[in-house]
């Protein structure tokens, strides 16, 4: 059933793309979700785990609602990027738990809260004050930016694509299809840029 409750959606839109991300993971090995397939290092468990460490900002102590879990990496002379990855002494289990408490507490505050409750974001600087429908839309937004890298890192690792598990959201047809879509489209690249010579 379809709700016009602002309030309801922006919460369903953000539980769906958490979903997504933590989809991405499944039936990956430890080396695969943990390795990085772009030069700037990004990879499946990192985008979690980065996921995890905002929410918990985001929805706990930018509106009052302190959470208990040490982030190391936000502490000072931590390593540039640390919440990005995770080394092999943090385990897939230790993340994605991670991220389903932050998803409980930041529920949490969500629930408790309506939409034009006012907390503050100490690292927005001067734009820090912010409703709690400013939030719950920024980190819908975050969540599924990272959902959409998140898409293209599996399907680099293995050809896995699809928006939900339930629901692939590709158009076009078989591997046949999608190889000749390709070359049509680096046919077309190679033609555009010969006309710019």
């Amino acid at each position: 059933m379809k709700s016009n409750d602002p309030k309801h959606n922006l919460h369903r839109y953000l539980k769906e793309a958490r979903k997504a991300v933590v989809w991405k993971l499944d039936g990956l090995s430890e080396y695969d979700i943990r390795r990085p397939l772009t030069p700037t290092g990004t990879n499946l468990l990192g985008l979690v785990k980065h996921l995890a460490s905002i929410e918990l900002g985001y929805f706990g102590p930018a509106f009052g609602c302190p959470h208990d879990e040490p982030l190391p990496w936000y502490d000072e002379g931590a390593e540039p990027n640390s919440d990005m990855w995770a080394p092999a002494d943090e385990s897939r289990e230790d993340v994605l738990g991670l991220y389903r408490r932050a998803w409980a507490h930041a529920d949490a505050t969500i629930e408790a809260l309506p939409l034009d409750a006012m907390g503050h974001v100490a690292w927005w600087g001067d734009n820090g004050d912010v409703t709690l429908q400013l939030v719950m839309l920024h980190m819908t937004a975050e969540t599924n930016r990272h959902a959409g890298q998140a898409d293209i890192v599996r399907e680099l690792i293995d050809g896995t694509v699809g928006m939900r598990e339930d629901n692939s959201n590709m158009d076009g047809g078989d591997e046949a299809w999608y190889q000749d879509y390709w070359n049509r489209l680096e046919v077309s690249a190679k033609e555009a840029q010969a006309k710019q010579r």
